[in-house]
Parts: C-alpha cells; structure tokens; sequence
C-alpha cells in the first residue's frame, strides 16, 4: 500500500476591510504590518518583530507599534500610601528590565498613559466612577451641602462611616486615609529618610499622587527627551483611556499611524484591561504584555483577562519574549 509523502497544505487568510487589515498563515502565523495592500509587503528597509504569543507567533512593524504602560503612578504604588510590594512591583521591575530597553532598542513609542484630572472634570465625573475611589458622607439628618470633615488629629466618626483601627473607612468599603473622594486632598506624606511632602488632591494633574512612581519617573524624564521617538504622557478621566469618542490618546495614536498596542500597567482587570477592550473594539492590535501588568484583585482576575486576552480580544505575551523578539528584529 503506498505512503502519501504529500506536504501538509499551508494556508492564509486576509481579515479585515482593506483599511485595516492582517494577514495570516497556518505556518507563520498573523501578520499585524499594516501593509499598503495585502499583496504589497513593508518596504524591505523596515524592520519587523516576530513575538511568539501564547496561542500564536504574531508579526509587528515597531514604528507602527507603540508600549502603553498605564497608572503606574505613586498613588496606586508607592508604599507612603501604604502600597505594600505586590504584583504591580513586579510587573514594573519586568518593564525596567525587559520591556523598556527592548521597546527603547526596536524604536516602540512608549506612551505613559495616567490618570490626570482637571476641576472641571472631578465636577462632571459620573457617579459609579467617584464612588470606586471613596466619597464624604453626612449624617442622615444633615444637610447634603454640608460636609463632615477630619482634623487633623483623626476622628471618631467621619460622616456615616465609622472609624476603624486608626482608618476612617467609607461607605464603599476603601480606606478612607486615602480613598476620600477624585480631587480630595491626600495630605502630607513621608518617605523613609524622614522628608515629607504635599501629596496633592487625589489623581489631579500636577501632584504627586498622580506622579510616576519613582522607579519609572526617571526613565520616563530620560525617554521624553530622546530626539527620536521620545515618549509622551497623556491624562485619563476615566478607567479607560480610550472610552468614547476620539480623545487625546487616541488623537496621538491616529496622528502618528500607530496600529498595534502592547499593554502594561496596574490594575490589570481594571485600568489596563478597560483601556485594552475598547482598543479592541476601535480596531487596534493588542497584545497584552502578561507579566508586564498586575492586580490587587484576587489571583483569578489576572488570569481570566490572560485568557481572554489571548483567546478574544488579541494576544498575550510576557516581557522576555519581547525582548527576545526585538534582539532578533528583522530587516
């Protein structure tokens, strides 16, 4: 009986319209380019990176790429508002080691997406986004114009809340030491040699609770002033940094034909992954950078936008394979 040898048959696909489309094949994998047309490659002088994804190897053009590292900021990090050392520590020690160099090296923009608030914005912000960061109450019989407020030398009551081991905790449940509401003010805090410094109402522009967090506030004061590709800051008003219609970040990314996305910061199922899912839905490539991101939520949160990550919204992949793929950059 005769032995088929037959090759397997390889196979590709076009998917998308012709104004935004990737290319695929059962052998190398999606294509994310962006060519000018799907029978026209990337002129040959510009190079590309081949990432090996945990479901497939994905091709990315880095000057059509840009690193999006998002909240990474002290207020949700740095241990003077009692941030103890957790997954967002490690995520930023694999974007310092890995991530940066590599997307500094492969000519990635790098875009340090935050929360930055201006009073105009605190007044207008919808009810269900003030409430996950704390609100004042009043007792019932009350005015709801009047406000209750700490002195301070801590209280016994703070509105309807109660105190508790040294906390004021709100109606949410957050500590209110810090979760006093978007634009209230943190306070005075204290670094570990003793110094102390404004902490500034809570996510506004220009303080230092909305500061990076100073392990990456260095290297993004180096990257801003790079003559080519430097890297750029952009304010959020909400969980997303890309909700409703075209805002500053998308406006940037639009401007300067970037396509594919690679995703970092804190909180994962948060922050990072509300960003990351309209990404998704306003057509852009996104791979999340796993190892790269963390979350105080439960364990099971991180892995279940892993999954989805990978499996519908785009692809997942860590911060080493990154700078693998960029060392063997092709031209």
């Amino acid at each position: 009986m005769a032995t088929n040898t037959t090759s397997p048959t390889h196979r590709k696909a076009i998917i998308g319209p012709p104004s935004n489309f990737w290319l695929h094949s059962t052998r190398t994998g999606f294509d994310l380019t962006h060519p000018s047309s799907p029978s026209t490659p990337s002129p040959s002088p510009n190079p590309t990176i081949t990432l090996q994804t945990t479901t497939s190897p994905i091709k990315i053009s880095p000057f059509k790429s840009a690193l999006v590292i998002i909240d990474m900021q002290n207020f949700f990090l740095s241990s003077s508002f009692g941030r103890t050392r957790g997954p967002g520590h490690l995520a930023c020690s694999n974007l310092i080691n890995h991530a940066i160099p590599a997307a500094r090296k492969a000519g990635i923009r790098i875009i340090w997406l935050n929360w930055g608030l201006s009073d105009s914005e605190v007044v207008n912000m919808p009810p269900a986004v003030k409430r996950a960061f704390g609100f004042e109450a009043v007792d019932e019989n009350s005015e709801l114009s009047t406000k209750i407020s700490e002195n301070a030398k801590g209280v016994d009551k703070f509105g309807d809340a109660t105190f508790q081991g040294g906390h004021v905790l709100l109606e949410n449940g957050k500590n209110g030491a810090i979760y006093r509401g978007l634009g209230s003010e943190c306070g005075t805090v204290k670094f570990d040699d003793g110094t102390e410094v404004d902490a500034g109402r809570l996510l506004m522009r220009d303080t230092w609770n909305a500061a990076l967090y100073s392990p990456l506030d260095a290297i993004y004061e180096e990257g801003k002033g790079l003559t080519t590709n430097p890297d750029v800051w952009i304010h959020k008003n909400r969980m997303s940094g890309l909700w409703g219609g075209t805002g500053a970040c998308e406006e940037f990314l639009e401007n300067e034909g970037i396509r594919t996305l690679l995703f970092a910061g804190v909180n994962t199922d948060q922050c990072v992954g509300g960003t990351f899912m309209d990404a998704f839905s306003k057509g852009y490539d996104c791979v999340l950078l796993s190892d790269g991101c963390g979350t105080t939520s439960p364990e099971f949160a991180q892995q279940c936008f892993e999954f989805n990550a990978a499996k519908t919204f785009g692809f997942c992949v860590g911060c080493g394979e990154l700078e693998r793929g960029v060392d063997g950059m092709e031209s």
